[in-house]
Protein backbone atom coordinates (compact mmCIF):
# COMPACT_ATOMS: atom_id res chain seq x y z
CA UNK A 1 0.00 0.00 0.00
CA UNK A 2 1.31 3.41 -0.65
CA UNK A 3 2.70 5.79 1.93
CA UNK A 4 0.24 8.39 0.71
CA UNK A 5 -2.76 6.29 1.22
CA UNK A 6 -1.59 5.13 4.75
CA UNK A 7 -0.95 9.24 5.61
CA UNK A 8 -4.52 9.54 4.79
CA UNK A 9 -6.01 6.51 6.72
CA UNK A 10 -4.01 8.36 10.01
CA UNK A 11 -5.39 11.76 9.16
CA UNK A 12 -8.78 9.54 9.59
CA UNK A 13 -8.44 8.40 12.93
CA UNK A 14 -8.09 11.77 14.07
CA UNK A 15 -10.98 13.58 12.13
CA UNK A 16 -14.66 12.78 12.82
CA UNK A 17 -16.36 11.82 9.56
CA UNK A 18 -19.96 11.82 8.68
CA UNK A 19 -20.26 11.77 5.46
CA UNK A 20 -18.19 11.28 2.34
CA UNK A 21 -18.68 13.22 -1.11
CA UNK A 22 -17.01 11.34 -4.31
CA UNK A 23 -16.25 14.11 -6.51
CA UNK A 24 -14.72 13.75 -10.13
CA UNK A 25 -15.57 13.96 -14.23
CA UNK A 26 -15.19 10.77 -16.33
CA UNK A 27 -13.19 8.26 -16.06
CA UNK A 28 -12.14 9.67 -12.92
CA UNK A 29 -15.52 9.77 -11.64
CA UNK A 30 -16.21 6.24 -12.72
CA UNK A 31 -13.57 4.66 -10.73
CA UNK A 32 -15.28 5.47 -7.83
CA UNK A 33 -18.71 3.94 -8.10
CA UNK A 34 -17.38 0.39 -6.84
CA UNK A 35 -16.43 2.87 -3.77
CA UNK A 36 -19.82 4.41 -3.37
CA UNK A 37 -20.97 1.16 -3.09
CA UNK A 38 -18.97 0.05 -0.51
CA UNK A 39 -19.83 2.42 1.60
CA UNK A 40 -23.52 2.26 1.01
CA UNK A 41 -23.34 -2.01 1.85
CA UNK A 42 -20.69 -1.93 4.95
CA UNK A 43 -20.87 1.40 6.23
CA UNK A 44 -23.33 1.42 9.73
CA UNK A 45 -22.64 5.77 10.39
CA UNK A 46 -21.59 6.98 7.47
CA UNK A 47 -23.30 8.38 4.37
CA UNK A 48 -22.05 9.10 0.83
CA UNK A 49 -22.58 10.77 -2.41
CA UNK A 50 -20.95 10.90 -5.69
CA UNK A 51 -21.27 14.20 -8.20
CA UNK A 52 -19.45 15.21 -11.52
CA UNK A 53 -17.12 18.27 -9.98
CA UNK A 54 -18.88 21.01 -11.44
CA UNK A 55 -22.59 19.72 -10.33
CA UNK A 56 -20.67 19.83 -6.68
CA UNK A 57 -19.84 23.14 -6.53
CA UNK A 58 -23.47 24.78 -7.98
CA UNK A 59 -25.59 22.22 -6.10
CA UNK A 60 -23.25 23.21 -2.83
CA UNK A 61 -24.62 20.27 -0.45
CA UNK A 62 -25.82 21.93 2.79
CA UNK A 63 -24.34 18.99 4.77
CA UNK A 64 -20.78 19.81 3.88
CA UNK A 65 -18.88 20.79 6.34
CA UNK A 66 -15.86 19.76 8.78
CA UNK A 67 -17.33 16.58 9.34
CA UNK A 68 -17.52 15.87 5.29
CA UNK A 69 -14.34 13.78 3.59
CA UNK A 70 -14.32 14.61 0.02
CA UNK A 71 -12.38 12.33 -2.06
CA UNK A 72 -11.33 14.02 -5.81
CA UNK A 73 -9.68 12.20 -8.45
CA UNK A 74 -8.39 13.47 -11.85
CA UNK A 75 -5.07 11.57 -13.92
CA UNK A 76 -3.06 14.41 -14.85
CA UNK A 77 -4.26 17.16 -11.68
CA UNK A 78 -5.27 19.43 -14.80
CA UNK A 79 -9.41 19.49 -14.81
CA UNK A 80 -10.48 22.25 -13.96
CA UNK A 81 -13.75 21.46 -12.72
CA UNK A 82 -11.99 18.97 -10.23
CA UNK A 83 -9.29 21.52 -8.90
CA UNK A 84 -12.61 24.24 -8.11
CA UNK A 85 -14.05 21.30 -6.87
CA UNK A 86 -11.29 20.11 -4.18
CA UNK A 87 -10.51 23.83 -3.39
CA UNK A 88 -14.78 25.07 -3.05
CA UNK A 89 -14.39 21.52 -0.38
CA UNK A 90 -11.69 23.07 1.41
CA UNK A 91 -13.25 26.58 1.55
CA UNK A 92 -16.29 24.51 3.43
CA UNK A 93 -14.18 22.65 6.11
CA UNK A 94 -14.34 19.38 5.04
CA UNK A 95 -11.29 17.34 4.41
CA UNK A 96 -10.13 16.96 0.98
CA UNK A 97 -8.38 14.07 -0.10
CA UNK A 98 -7.32 14.02 -4.19
CA UNK A 99 -5.81 10.93 -6.32
CA UNK A 100 -3.77 11.95 -9.04
CA UNK A 101 -0.60 10.71 -11.08
CA UNK A 102 1.38 14.31 -10.96
CA UNK A 103 2.51 15.37 -7.47
CA UNK A 104 3.06 18.73 -8.60
CA UNK A 105 -0.73 19.30 -10.60
CA UNK A 106 -2.89 21.64 -9.37
CA UNK A 107 -5.14 19.43 -7.79
CA UNK A 108 -2.20 18.18 -5.49
CA UNK A 109 -1.51 21.70 -4.93
CA UNK A 110 -5.34 22.59 -3.59
CA UNK A 111 -5.92 19.22 -2.20
CA UNK A 112 -4.92 19.05 1.84
CA UNK A 113 -4.09 15.72 1.02
CA UNK A 114 -2.39 14.04 -2.18
CA UNK A 115 -2.11 10.51 -2.85
CA UNK A 116 -0.15 10.07 -6.10
CA UNK A 117 -0.85 6.61 -7.60
CA UNK A 118 1.12 4.73 -10.19
CA UNK A 119 0.38 3.99 -13.57
CA UNK A 120 1.26 1.99 -16.89
CA UNK A 121 2.97 -1.58 -17.69
CA UNK A 122 5.35 -1.56 -14.49
CA UNK A 123 2.32 -0.14 -11.98
CA UNK A 124 1.79 -2.86 -9.18
CA UNK A 125 -1.99 -2.94 -9.31
CA UNK A 126 -2.22 -2.68 -5.44
CA UNK A 127 -0.68 1.01 -6.09
CA UNK A 128 -3.17 2.12 -9.28
CA UNK A 129 -6.33 4.56 -8.49
CA UNK A 130 -8.92 2.12 -8.51
CA UNK A 131 -7.30 -0.27 -5.88
CA UNK A 132 -6.74 3.23 -3.85
CA UNK A 133 -10.14 3.87 -4.08
CA UNK A 134 -10.97 0.71 -2.46
CA UNK A 135 -8.02 1.17 0.24
CA UNK A 136 -9.22 4.71 1.10
CA UNK A 137 -13.21 3.21 2.14
CA UNK A 138 -12.22 -0.08 3.49
CA UNK A 139 -9.50 2.03 5.45
CA UNK A 140 -11.91 4.61 6.62
CA UNK A 141 -14.24 1.75 7.66
CA UNK A 142 -11.74 -0.01 9.57
CA UNK A 143 -10.91 2.98 11.59
CA UNK A 144 -14.31 4.54 12.42
CA UNK A 145 -16.56 1.11 12.78
CA UNK A 146 -13.73 -1.61 13.06
CA UNK A 147 -15.00 -3.50 9.55
CA UNK A 148 -12.78 -6.33 9.67
CA UNK A 149 -12.41 -6.76 5.23
CA UNK A 150 -9.35 -4.12 5.12
CA UNK A 151 -7.29 -6.45 5.17
CA UNK A 152 -8.84 -9.23 2.96
CA UNK A 153 -9.13 -6.49 0.52
CA UNK A 154 -5.14 -5.32 0.46
CA UNK A 155 -4.01 -9.62 0.45
CA UNK A 156 -6.79 -9.70 -2.84
CA UNK A 157 -5.23 -6.51 -4.13
CA UNK A 158 -1.73 -7.74 -3.79
CA UNK A 159 -3.09 -10.73 -5.91
CA UNK A 160 -4.93 -9.24 -8.92
CA UNK A 161 -2.04 -8.87 -11.32
CA UNK A 162 -1.55 -12.11 -11.75
CA UNK A 163 -4.66 -12.94 -12.33
CA UNK A 164 -5.43 -9.83 -14.83
CA UNK A 165 -2.88 -10.84 -16.70
CA UNK A 166 -4.22 -14.96 -16.90
CA UNK A 167 -7.65 -13.42 -17.51
CA UNK A 168 -6.42 -10.78 -20.33
CA UNK A 169 -5.04 -13.63 -21.87
CA UNK A 170 -8.03 -15.63 -21.51
CA UNK A 171 -10.40 -13.49 -23.09
CA UNK A 172 -7.97 -11.80 -25.73
CA UNK A 173 -9.62 -13.81 -28.59
CA UNK A 174 -12.75 -12.76 -27.58
CA UNK A 175 -11.44 -9.42 -27.92
CA UNK A 176 -10.35 -9.61 -31.49
CA UNK A 177 -13.49 -11.54 -31.93
CA UNK A 178 -15.89 -8.43 -31.01
CA UNK A 179 -13.70 -6.39 -32.57
CA UNK A 180 -14.23 -7.94 -36.05
CA UNK A 181 -17.67 -8.34 -35.30
CA UNK A 182 -18.83 -4.52 -34.25
CA UNK A 183 -15.94 -2.50 -35.96
CA UNK A 184 -18.21 -0.68 -38.28
CA UNK A 185 -21.16 -0.36 -35.88
CA UNK A 186 -22.71 3.20 -35.20
CA UNK A 187 -24.41 3.00 -31.55
CA UNK A 188 -22.78 0.09 -29.10
CA UNK A 189 -25.35 0.30 -25.62
CA UNK A 190 -23.06 -1.21 -22.37
CA UNK A 191 -25.46 -2.78 -19.43
CA UNK A 192 -24.60 -3.43 -15.77
CA UNK A 193 -25.97 -2.60 -11.92
CA UNK A 194 -24.57 -1.88 -8.44
CA UNK A 195 -20.59 -1.68 -8.34
CA UNK A 196 -20.10 -2.78 -12.10
CA UNK A 197 -22.30 0.40 -13.26
CA UNK A 198 -19.24 2.46 -13.33
CA UNK A 199 -17.75 0.30 -15.48
CA UNK A 200 -20.31 0.40 -17.75
CA UNK A 201 -20.42 4.18 -17.70
CA UNK A 202 -16.30 4.54 -18.24
CA UNK A 203 -16.56 2.09 -21.35
CA UNK A 204 -19.68 3.98 -22.37
CA UNK A 205 -18.46 7.85 -22.52
CA UNK A 206 -14.90 7.31 -22.33
CA UNK A 207 -13.79 4.12 -24.67
CA UNK A 208 -16.82 4.14 -27.19
CA UNK A 209 -17.63 7.97 -27.12
CA UNK A 210 -14.36 9.90 -26.33
CA UNK A 211 -11.80 7.56 -27.96
CA UNK A 212 -13.67 5.95 -30.51
CA UNK A 213 -16.58 8.50 -31.59
CA UNK A 214 -19.07 5.57 -31.35
CA UNK A 215 -22.45 6.47 -29.69
CA UNK A 216 -23.03 4.74 -26.75
CA UNK A 217 -25.05 4.94 -23.35
CA UNK A 218 -24.76 2.75 -20.37
CA UNK A 219 -27.22 1.40 -19.34
CA UNK A 220 -28.80 0.46 -15.89
CA UNK A 221 -29.90 -3.07 -15.63
CA UNK A 222 -32.50 -1.71 -13.36
CA UNK A 223 -33.61 0.81 -14.78
CA UNK A 224 -33.77 -1.12 -18.35
CA UNK A 225 -37.41 -2.21 -18.10
CA UNK A 226 -38.65 1.51 -17.51
CA UNK A 227 -37.77 2.81 -20.91
CA UNK A 228 -34.61 1.95 -22.67
CA UNK A 229 -35.73 -1.99 -23.62
CA UNK A 230 -37.54 -0.86 -25.99
CA UNK A 231 -35.08 0.25 -28.38
CA UNK A 232 -33.95 -3.35 -28.73
CA UNK A 233 -33.94 -5.08 -31.64
CA UNK A 234 -32.10 -7.78 -33.52
CA UNK A 235 -29.81 -5.24 -34.68
CA UNK A 236 -28.78 -3.11 -31.88
CA UNK A 237 -25.13 -4.22 -29.70
CA UNK A 238 -25.69 -4.54 -26.35
CA UNK A 239 -22.58 -5.41 -23.90
CA UNK A 240 -23.92 -7.08 -20.76
CA UNK A 241 -22.00 -6.79 -17.64
CA UNK A 242 -22.45 -9.35 -14.65
CA UNK A 243 -20.59 -8.88 -11.27
CA UNK A 244 -20.40 -10.74 -8.22
CA UNK A 245 -22.32 -8.28 -6.08
CA UNK A 246 -25.80 -8.30 -4.41
CA UNK A 247 -27.25 -7.21 -7.47
CA UNK A 248 -26.59 -9.71 -9.73
CA UNK A 249 -30.20 -10.55 -10.21
CA UNK A 250 -30.80 -6.81 -11.86
CA UNK A 251 -28.26 -7.97 -14.78
CA UNK A 252 -29.13 -11.18 -14.68
CA UNK A 253 -32.96 -9.83 -15.43
CA UNK A 254 -31.81 -7.58 -18.05
CA UNK A 255 -29.39 -10.15 -19.67
CA UNK A 256 -32.63 -12.73 -19.97
CA UNK A 257 -34.83 -10.49 -22.10
CA UNK A 258 -31.96 -9.34 -24.65
CA UNK A 259 -31.47 -12.86 -25.18
CA UNK A 260 -34.80 -13.04 -26.33
CA UNK A 261 -35.46 -10.04 -29.02
CA UNK A 262 -31.77 -9.05 -29.60
CA UNK A 263 -28.89 -11.09 -31.36
CA UNK A 264 -26.18 -8.25 -30.97
CA UNK A 265 -25.24 -9.43 -27.35
CA UNK A 266 -21.80 -9.97 -25.75
CA UNK A 267 -21.95 -11.01 -22.43
CA UNK A 268 -18.92 -10.38 -20.09
CA UNK A 269 -19.34 -12.98 -16.97
CA UNK A 270 -17.47 -12.79 -13.69
CA UNK A 271 -18.28 -15.93 -12.44
CA UNK A 272 -16.09 -17.32 -15.91
CA UNK A 273 -12.90 -15.25 -13.65
CA UNK A 274 -10.42 -17.45 -11.92
CA UNK A 275 -10.24 -15.43 -9.12
CA UNK A 276 -8.24 -17.19 -6.75
CA UNK A 277 -6.62 -15.51 -4.18
CA UNK A 278 -9.45 -12.97 -4.03
CA UNK A 279 -10.71 -13.52 -0.44
CA UNK A 280 -15.03 -14.33 -0.76
CA UNK A 281 -16.07 -11.39 0.91
CA UNK A 282 -14.66 -8.59 -1.37
CA UNK A 283 -14.98 -10.36 -4.32
CA UNK A 284 -17.99 -8.40 -5.35
CA UNK A 285 -16.06 -5.50 -4.77
CA UNK A 286 -13.40 -6.39 -6.99
CA UNK A 287 -14.94 -7.91 -10.38
CA UNK A 288 -15.37 -4.54 -11.37
CA UNK A 289 -11.64 -4.25 -11.54
CA UNK A 290 -10.69 -7.18 -13.46
CA UNK A 291 -14.16 -6.34 -15.76
CA UNK A 292 -12.74 -3.08 -16.35
CA UNK A 293 -9.17 -4.55 -17.64
CA UNK A 294 -11.23 -7.10 -19.54
CA UNK A 295 -13.37 -4.49 -21.61
CA UNK A 296 -10.28 -1.84 -22.08
CA UNK A 297 -8.62 -5.07 -23.76
CA UNK A 298 -12.15 -4.67 -26.07
CA UNK A 299 -11.83 -1.32 -26.65
CA UNK A 300 -7.70 -1.24 -27.70
CA UNK A 301 -8.63 -4.29 -30.35
CA UNK A 302 -11.60 -2.53 -31.87
CA UNK A 303 -8.86 0.58 -31.91
CA UNK A 304 -6.28 -1.40 -33.98
CA UNK A 305 -8.93 -2.72 -36.12
CA UNK A 306 -10.72 0.72 -36.82
CA UNK A 307 -7.58 2.44 -37.28
CA UNK A 308 -8.52 4.86 -34.83
CA UNK A 309 -5.81 5.12 -32.07
CA UNK A 310 -7.61 5.51 -28.21
CA UNK A 311 -5.70 8.58 -27.70
CA UNK A 312 -7.40 10.68 -30.88
CA UNK A 313 -9.44 13.42 -30.36
CA UNK A 314 -11.48 16.08 -32.05
CA UNK A 315 -11.89 18.80 -29.66
CA UNK A 316 -10.53 17.47 -26.00
CA UNK A 317 -7.58 19.73 -24.91
CA UNK A 318 -7.70 21.29 -28.87
CA UNK A 319 -10.66 23.86 -28.79
CA UNK A 320 -11.70 26.04 -25.95
CA UNK A 321 -15.04 24.10 -23.66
Amino acid sequence: MLADVQKSLEVFKEKAIDRVYFVGCGGSSSLMYASKYVLDRESETIDSDLYSSNEFVHRNPQKLNEKSLVISCSHFGKTPETVEATRFAREKGAITVSLTFDAESPLAQVSEHVIVYEDGRDAKYLNEAQSVMLELVFGLLAIKEGNEKFSELLSSLENLDQILVREKAKFLASAKEFAQSYKDEKVIYTMASGANYGIAYWFAICLLMEMQWIHSHALHAGEYFHGPFEVLDKDVPVIQLLGLDETRPLEERSLEFTQKYGERLVVLDAKEFDLTGVAESVKGYIAPLVLQAILRQYAEQLAEIRNHPLSTRRYMWKVPY
